[in-house]
């Protein structure tokens, strides 16, 4: 409980008093809750640094995100006080970020400059909710229609393919592809599995995610919604863990419980090994250019839906707080549930298209006939 007194000047009649002290309890409120005096000279970069020292409930690879994006878009408005900002001000820095390059030479999508001004909506929506702003001039900008990215998600066949590619790997990669397959688990969250998440029954732990994180090295934390689950492994890919584990004392290692399963004498592996690993076997066996490690979780949701599995199940299983984001995300048809759908109506039309072929006939035999 943070508390301060209010000092009321002498030059304020005592008519006024309550109405002064009611007004210095508002800012002082502010303060509180934003970090920082705010004032008509209050700067949107000034306010944002406030915003991003408030956001502790965030994973530390989100904050850095974050982070970076607001200093893309400081050059353009972090000058300006909020009070000044206008919708066509956020008009003219997306138009600016249009122009921007990415890492191929090419100008920025427009779904990446959807999601710098998100950003920036944040920060702004946080000083709507503290009575800084009456409004939110980021909800107001007129932008180009950005389409939702519809992920490619593998067929069966392709990931039959994959997996004969995947068992030929050393065994440390092995298993981990074995068990992002079968779990849907995120890569930071395979990283950060120690011996002692394993149970019975081939029940999994997950509780931990380690990410890469620019300028902080590796960062270990809860996972991507601060909660424990756990999910369950087949038998087949138990049973590679334990040559894994194996394979591990052999080199002469001492395992204790909570060493990381993915690991070497050199200690763990880094999350961007399994990423670049993966991607050579793809390009190697001739995969689509688009297809990256979270396509595994891709296929696992998707799967998991196709085959019945509830919608809550599935949530629980992949670390959703609910079933919204997977029905979003998830649920829409795939090719084969499309070809599936025509071979139904396609069995449905065949009778009439036979009764009309046969009327035909007999028509023709009439007519020859007569």
């Amino acid at each position: 409980m943070q508390s301060r007194t209010i000092d009321v000047p002498q030059e304020i009649p005592k008519r006024g008093i309550l109405q002064y002290v009611h007004s210095e309890a508002e800012r002082m409120e502010k303060r509180f809750r934003c970090g920082m005096e705010e004032d008509d000279r209050t700067t949107f970069e000034q306010y944002a640094a406030s915003w991003l020292a408030r956001q502790t409930h965030y994973k530390a690879s989100t904050l850095a995100g974050y982070k970076r994006q607001l200093e893309v878009v400081y050059p353009y408005i972090g000058g300006v006080t909020l009070n000044k900002l206008r919708p066509l001000i956020l008009e003219e820095m997306c138009a600016e970020l249009r122009k921007r390059k990415n890492r191929r030479g090419e100008p920025l999508c427009e779904a990446t400059v959807h999601k710098y001004l998100e950003t920036v909506s944040a920060v702004l929506e946080d000083a709507k909710r503290n009575d800084i702003l009456l409004y939110n001039p980021a909800h107001r900008v007129r932008g180009v229609r950005v389409e939702k990215k519809v992920q490619r998600v593998p067929a069966e066949f392709e990931m039959r393919k994959l997996m004969q590619c995947i068992l030929n790997e050393p065994l440390l990669y092995r298993v981990f592809y074995l068990t992002a397959i079968t779990t849907g688990m995120r890569r930071g969250e395979l990283c950060a599995l120690r011996w002692n998440d394993l149970h019975g029954g081939g029940a999994v732990t997950v509780q931990h995610s380690r990410s890469s994180v620019l300028g902080q090295g590796i960062v270990e934390s809860s996972t991507k919604n601060h909660r424990t689950r756990t999910v369950v492994i087949p038998e087949l890919v138990h049973d590679y863990m334990g040559e894994l584990f194996l394979e591990q004392a052999r080199a002469g290692r001492v395992i204790h419980p909570d060493d990381y399963i993915f690991s070497t004498v050199d200690g763990p592996v880094h999350p961007d090994s399994f990423t670049r690993r993966l991607r050579r076997l793809y390009r190697k066996n001739d995969f689509p250019p688009e297809y990256h490690l979270h396509t595994l979780r891709h296929f696992f949701a998707t799967f998991l839906l196709q085959n019945n599995t509830s919608k809550q199940v599935a949530a629980e299983l992949l670390g959703h707080a609910d079933t919204s984001f997977l029905e979003r995300t998830y649920c829409h048809p795939q090719l084969e549930s499309k070809q599936q759908a025509a071979s139904v109506l396609a069995e449905w039309i065949q009778p009439a298209e036979d009764e009309a072929w046969e009327r035909e006939q007999a028509q023709m035999k009439t007519g020859s006939v007569g």
